[in-house]
């Protein structure tokens, strides 16, 4: 039966509107701006980020909320003295070297990007930073649209997309922008707050004065036991009555844990007054059991939860029964005049939806989002967590949460993008099996990102077949080891060797003396029980399983090797001590590998050469092939910033005039090579072999 006239069209017209709305949803949403990728934030890690991916030729945009990068910076330390430092001189010219003591650079390729350009002072101002932050952003003219306030991100499915969605960020004008990875580097910025009666009374470390003669003649309780919680006890210490400090977890200074987020030197001095019985004190006790009543004169007495269950809660201190009560020695029995909330922060989550599944971490990492190894959310594909919200990987135990941490894990990141979403494999060098010694050894007395992220960074040594050679890849992520062949590129079929910096299991600990007595070790044959910073090299036939990894002992950063090898400690971290030192990892290296990888003169190959059956890697690919050196590119480079070498590229233009003989280049090596120079020496042993 057909519909009436007025019903078809009706429909018709239902139908025609129906088709219009959804052209429309599906030509704004194929015409909203799109990013391959997207950085919230356009702090350090997300100017570091941007920087790499700016270098690479991708597509990406930084949102930031403020008007200017570093927007943090220009709020916090409130007292602004930062406590990362700023060493300016080492002694040494190697800029790899420098940058494990200098902990406010990021990394790029211009060298007026060196913090200590910006400041001669040992701790930097805040306002330094700033400012730091945005030569970076303009100087390197990284894409970074300020004033763009992202409010909500929500995930969008299309199996077109890189991960099988996209991401759809919202700022506060409305404006949707479609992302098909999103970079999340916003830090942790909400205070944490504790919930009491009397809480209200509290004012927090965001909003408090910083005028000392604001506190002239008060007695203040701080709540928290952190850098920022001393910082501000530091800033009124010379100008109150007394100031006591009450926190769940007794006091742990970074010197004891070796970890930079506990408290540093330069913020505690209320201990030296608390130690030396001058009013001020230490208290422990679990916050969410406090009550704050305040009485008619404005002073606030601190007593329990239950001392107020059967009071009125409206009545005034002198009515409420007080701790001091029935205990007349309560340790905070004195009122006091102010009460300063100094919990440190946690990671905004209110502007994700619940579909991006980003869950916060357990225990005390709950204040961070819960990641992989990897860095990537462990309930979206897509969406990685950089700088100090991904600290909850290397949690008070590495670096991972300041700058000079993350910058390497931001590039770490990176190059795990590069190879999933543009096949690029992980940059990688190889080298003969002779250099394996001295490779080892130049990176752990150079490298800055081993020597920060420790436990957490790691050189891979991937053994190519009969180990004649071995490519060398520079920080991996230890965490996802098992699952290296996948994020890199790179075949691990014959073996492979581990290089990462440990401190000893057992010494550091807020309950133990790390001054004690024998608490350095100087003998190669106990270095295993070096207790300092020092170089690890693990060993394995066969890349470690998923199943290995989650199985490892505790506190191990890897599972356990089929050999293993420790660098004995060094008080001056410079491990090129002939005897202490090398000799021990090359004999290491040789019972793994079952060669020799000693060094020879031409005379010792040749006796070699008559007297075995099987030459040394050394001989075989040095004297039977008429070379000393095996040349390569990186090597003719070094040579001419040592002065050792002139500039090759003359040499390659006078092999074209002459047409690429090659007497006539060895000629004109010889020639070019400073007289003396250890060059000298091979370039011309070469002829006479």
């Amino acid at each position: 039966m057909m519909a009436p006239p007025a019903a078809q069209c009706a429909w018709g017209l239902l139908l025609t509107f129906a088709f219009y709305m959804g052209s429309c949803c599906t030509d704004s949403a194929s015409t909203l701006p799109h990013h391959n990728y997207c950085i919230i934030g356009a702090g350090p890690s997300g100017l570091q980020m941007a920087y790499f991916l700016q270098r690479a030729g991708r597509d990406y945009v930084v949102f930031e909320r403020s008007h200017a990068a570093g927007s943090f910076f220009a709020l916090y330390p409130r007292h602004r003295k930062l406590i990362s430092i700023n060493k300016r001189h080492t002694g040494k010219s190697n800029s790899e070297f420098n940058l494990r003591h200098d902990w406010n650079s990021l990394l790029s390729h211009d060298s007026r990007l060196l913090f200590r350009h910006y400041s001669h002072d040992f701790f930097p101002e805040a306002d330094t930073m700033v400012r730091y932050l945005e030569d970076f952003a303009s100087m390197l003219e990284l894409r970074v649209q300020y004033n763009t306030a992202i409010i909500h991100v929500r995930l969008e499915r299309d199996s077109r997309a890189w991960n099988g969605h996209y991401f759809i960020l919202t700022d506060h004008n409305s404006q949707n922008y479609r992302c098909s990875l999103l970079l999340v580097a916003t830090g942790t910025w909400v205070p944490n707050v504790i919930n009491f009666p009397g809480s209200e009374y509290v004012e927090g470390y965001e909003s408090v004065s910083i005028n000392p003669e604001d506190f002239a003649g008060q007695s203040v309780l701080i709540l928290g036991r952190g850098n920022s919680a001393f910082e501000t006890a530091e800033n009124i210490l010379g100008v109150t009555n007394f100031i006591h400090m009450v926190s769940r977890s007794r006091v742990r200074l970074s010197w004891a844990t070796h970890y930079v987020g506990d408290l540093r030197a330069i913020n505690n001095g209320l201990l030296d007054t608390y130690q030396l019985k001058s009013l001020d004190g230490l208290l422990e006790g679990d916050l969410e059991d406090l009550a704050i009543v305040k009485d008619k004169k404005g002073k606030l007495h601190i007593t329990l939860k239950f001392y107020l269950e059967n009071s009125n809660s409206s009545a005034g201190a002198e009515s409420i029964t007080l701790p001091q009560d029935e205990l007349d020695n309560f340790a905070t029995r004195a009122p006091y005049d102010r009460v300063i909330r100094c919990l440190g922060w946690k990671f905004d989550f209110s502007i994700y939806n619940r579909s991006l599944r980003l869950m916060p971490g357990k225990g005390n990492k709950k204040k961070y989002p819960l990641i992989k190894p990897s860095y990537e959310s462990r309930g979206t594909r897509g969406l990685f967590v950089l700088g100090t919200a991904s600290h909850s990987i290397d949690f008070r135990k590495s670096a991972g949460g300041f700058i000079h941490g993350f910058r390497y894990t931001t590039h770490a990141v990176h190059r795990l993008l590069e190879h999933r979403h543009h096949g690029v494999p992980w940059p990688s060098s190889v080298y003969p099996i002779t250099q394996l010694t001295n490779s080892i050894i130049k990176r752990v007395n150079e490298a800055s990102g081993l020597y920060q992220m420790f436990s957490v960074l790691g050189d891979i040594i991937l053994l190519r077949e009969n180990a004649t050679a071995f490519e060398y890849l520079e920080e991996y992520p230890v965490g996802i080891l098992a699952e290296l062949e996948l994020h890199t590129g790179r075949k691990a079929h014959n073996g492979l060797f581990v290089v990462i910096m440990e401190y000893g299991k057992n010494f550091s600990g807020a309950d133990k003396d790390v001054f004690y007595y024998n608490r350095a070790v100087g003998e190669a044959q106990h270095a295993w029980q070096s207790n300092f910073l020092h170089p690890v090299i693990y060993y394995y036939k066969q890349l470690p399983t998923v199943r290995e990894m989650r199985l490892r002992p505790p506190d191990w950063p890897l599972p356990r090797p089929d050999a293993v090898h420790h660098i004995v400690e060094d008080f001056l971290t410079d491990w090129t001590a002939p005897n202490a030192h090398i000799l021990p990892l090359r004999r290491f290296l040789e019972n793994c590998l079952d060669t020799d990888l000693r060094s020879f003169f031409a005379e010792s190959c040749f006796l070699f050469a008559l007297t075995h059956q099987k030459l040394p890697p050394f001989c075989q690919q040095g004297y039977m092939r008429m070379q000393g050196l095996v040349g390569n590119e990186r090597l003719r480079h070094h040579a001419v910033e040592a002065g050792l070498l002139e500039d090759h590229t003359v040499m390659h233009f006078t092999d074209e005039l002459l047409g690429g003989q090659r007497g006539s280049r060895d000629q004109l090596l010889k020639d070019h090579v400073i007289p003396g120079s250890p060059l000298h020496y091979l370039v011309t042993t070469k002829d006479e072999l």
